[in-house]
């Protein structure tokens, strides 16, 4: 199949962007201008010795910018940058993302989700400042991600499993331990929030939004297939958005179109499709979990 320069150029972005490098930082390195690059990026047909230049700058392989093999995201911004490029063209998707996918939280939800990032670094005062730059970028790619869902109406099936939710509702929205009670007590508000959010998805059905709930434990890394009539692609996460003790740090996201990987992985979805609770019955397994949490129902104020 010859190289599709769109694609080459959505993967180059994807990599600048995790390497917090600007147009112009490549350019003068490519001995291009700013211009010339964003028109790679936009899908202008590149050299093969240009995309060899470029695989050396960001730190990865002419293999992973043509999408010939795996492609890999030591970088959370460029892994959810590529999650939202391939949510652009998709048709729907598959997702196991514990406890539940970004695209199904509250809109409250993104406030919290930085909170609990900057409370997860272990970071010195310049790395600190490194790291929060990197927290806002994410939170802000990934709210475009939902925005551009809600406007596309894009098609997920989402897996949650109740162990992770039972989790999630005993821990709070916390990003590391060691926190006061009452701040404890005011995260695992936001949890039972954030849960009663998916149960209000699930009562309504809104269309296009399936959810299955899993009963048994299901392993942490992530995994989301995207389909489209042209090739579904699979996505494997060690990065963590949701619920306790998120991660954006550490780990190596790996994305693939190979056809024995993605076949692999669409068996596990049908496996999982075909014994998860749906409708009615994951409502109930969802209920029952909150209600055995222990958490009261309270106005939930933003996280601190």
């Amino acid at each position: 199949m010859p190289p599709r320069f769109k694609d080459i150029g959505d993967r180059l972005k994807a990599y600048r962007l995790g390497a917090q490098l600007t147009a112009d930082d490549v350019g003068k390195k490519l001995g291009l201008s700013r211009a010339a690059v964003y028109r790679i990026e936009a899908g202008d047909v590149v050299k093969i010795e240009t995309l060899e230049k470029l695989a050396g700058i960001l730190d990865t392989s002419t293999a992973s910018l043509l999408g010939v093999a795996m492609e890999y995201y030591s970088s959370a911004i460029a892994y959810f940058e590529r999650m939202r490029q391939l949510e652009s063209t998709a048709d729907q998707i598959v997702a196991h993302f514990p406890p539940f996918s970004f695209l199904l939280t509250s809109d409250a939800y993104s406030a919290h989700l930085k909170t609990m990032l900057f409370e997860a670094q272990v970071a010195d005062e310049d790395e600190a400042s490194a790291a929060n730059r990197d927290i806002v970028e994410i939170v802000d790619i990934l709210t475009e991600r939902k925005r551009t869902w809600r406007q596309r109406r894009l098609s997920v099936v989402n897996f949650i499993t109740i162990p992770d939710i039972d989790r999630f509702l005993q821990l709070g929205a916390i990003g590391r331990f060691g926190l006061s009670p009452d701040v404890v007590e005011q995260r695992r508000a936001i949890a039972r929030a954030e849960v009663e959010n998916v149960l209000k998805i699930l009562l309504e059905e809104p269309m296009g939004i399936q959810i299955a709930v899993v009963e048994e434990p299901l392993p942490n890394i992530t995994f989301q297939l995207f389909r489209s009539a042209e090739a579904t692609s699979l996505a494997l996460s060690p990065f963590r958005l949701g619920g306790e003790l998120p991660n954006i740090s550490a780990g190596v996201a790996m994305l693939t179109a190979a056809e024995e990987p993605v076949r692999l992985y669409e068996k596990i979805a049908d496996d999982l499709w075909k014994k998860a609770h749906k409708g009615v019955r994951a409502a109930e397994a969802l209920q029952a979990a909150l209600d055995r949490s222990g958490v009261r129902r309270k106005p939930v104020r933003k996280a601190s």
